[in-house]
């Protein structure tokens, strides 16, 4: 492990070829916000998108994602990069931290920021409140391009005004009529706002179901709600028709206006699954309108059902450390995780699925599932009574027993497009606001 001191250089090619790396910020004696601002060769955020902190958790590329760092090493929070993915107009990465309240950064302790690869650790630059006066925010540390490759610059170089000074520096908006709040409101104020302009511009289908969907949200308190949403659709080869006739797209379409409310990246992941589980890259307002037929062309339906192994690589995505592995304690992050689980029929790992949504229970995810059938059987209270479920196994999860919390809810439809948008979005918040009070309350929600 090397040391480095203020303005120490290091160049990275060596030391992890492959450009997949991960940055830890620690902190004691101050709440920080830690985000990391992607910059243009100008040295501007000319994207707002690749401003990735608590909630902004993704670059719409994937090439830096946000994690809660669970204490490993002391981090308090840890950006997991993936240089090669980035795209070419981003030229600079720049770790920032700023203090979450009052205070300012000549009261912090001790703190560092770090680097890792492979479980190992690479470097490190230590700060102290010595090294600092009356500023409200810090830039930590810069990873940028030299000469065709990546390096890493120790910074640890203050501003007195905070984030939103942060932001104006990189060349961002903040919006001023929110300068009354703190500073990382602001940001995902003006954030909002950007991505209201987006759908009107990249994906004016979406409009009218981006605000049903916060009418739903507002019904349930949840309007200001924020959350990461994925999509999990079945490939199998009975979802044939419904995928040549389009309905699974128009879903989608549905689901990626939810996701526009939840968070402000414009985008959902995505998983597929059948006899394997494949993760194409996420849909985004940029690609909505022909993203399941390009999915499905990428990824031809397949033979068999699997869930728990869809399951298993969704809990490794959100939570790598568990590997999507056996989880008995609980896990805690500042944005939970809403899955919306498709399909058409039964999976053949029952067991492993009961053991998938047994560990989830540990982990701030809630798993929605929507069995597509003759059968319309629902918890829903504006589906009160109907036929036998064509789904009982979708069923037994519902009510599964060995769970930390309640962490799913069932319904079923007899085709994707059965509900109105009013009623899709109001059956979609049938159970997740409650499980968000019982997740609050076993710890695993910031």
């Amino acid at each position: 492990m090397e040391t480095l001191s203020k303005g120490q250089r290091l160049p990275l090619a060596n030391l992890v070829p492959d450009g997949v790396l991960q940055v830890g910020v620690a902190a004691q004696g101050l709440a920080l916000d830690v985000a990391c601002f992607g910059l243009d060769g100008a040295g501007k955020l000319s994207d707002e998108r690749y401003m990735t902190f608590f909630n902004q958790p993704r670059t719409p590329c994937g090439g830096v994602e946000a994690r809660a760092a669970g204490g490993q090493g002391g981090d308090m929070a840890e950006f997991a990069l993936q240089l090669a993915r980035l795209p070419a107009g981003i030229d600079r990465l720049v770790v920032t931290a700023s203090i979450d309240g009052g205070g300012v950064m000549s009261q912090l302790q001790a703190g560092h920021v770090r680097l890792q690869a492979g479980g190992r650790e690479l470097a490190r630059f230590a700060f102290a409140g010595l090294d600092f006066a009356q500023e409200k925010a810090v830039m930590l540390a810069e990873l940028y391009r030299k000469d065709g490759g990546w390096r890493c610059m120790a910074v640890g170089q203050g501003f007195n005004g905070g984030l939103d000074a942060l932001v104006r520096h990189f060349g961002g908006e903040v919006d001023q009529a929110a300068s009354a709040a703190p500073a990382a409101a602001s940001a995902v104020m003006q954030a909002k706002i950007n991505l209201e302009k987006r759908v009107e511009r990249e994906a004016p289908q979406l409009v009218s179901l981006v605000k049903q969907a916060g009418v739903s949200l507002q019904k349930v308190g949840l309007l200001d709600h924020r959350a990461k949403v994925c999509l999990c659709l079945d490939i199998s080869g009975s979802m044939g028709r419904l995928y040549k006739e389009g309905q699974v797209q128009r879903f989608a379409e549905r689901i990626l206006a939810l996701g526009c409310k939840f968070d402000d990246d414009g985008e959902i992941d995505v998983f597929l699954f059948g006899k394997n589980v494949h993760h194409p890259a996420p849909m985004a307002l940029s690609n909505c309108n022909t993203y399941v037929g390009q999915a499905i062309q990428r990824h031809p339906l397949e033979g068999d059902t699997r869930y728990g192994a869809a399951m298993q690589a969704i809990r490794a995505f959100y939570f790598p450390d568990g590997a999507g592995g056996e989880r008995t304690r609980p896990v805690a992050a500042e944005l939970p995780v809403y899955v919306m689980f498709v399909t058409d029929g039964g999976t053949s790992d029952q067991a492993t699925t009961e053991k998938q949504l047994r560990w989830a229970s540990h982990e701030p995810i809630f798993w929605q599932f929507m069995g597509i059938g003759k059968g319309r059987k629902s918890k829903s209270k504006f589906l009160a009574a109907f036929a036998d479920s064509d789904f009982p196994f979708l069923e037994k999860l519902d009510e599964l027993q060995g769970r930390l919390v309640d962490n799913a809810n069932y319904f079923s439809v007899s085709s994707p497009d059965e509900h109105s948008d009013a009623e899709l979005y109001d059956l979609l918040m049938t159970e997740y606001p409650g499980w968000l009070k019982l997740a609050r309350g076993k710890g695993l929600l910031m």
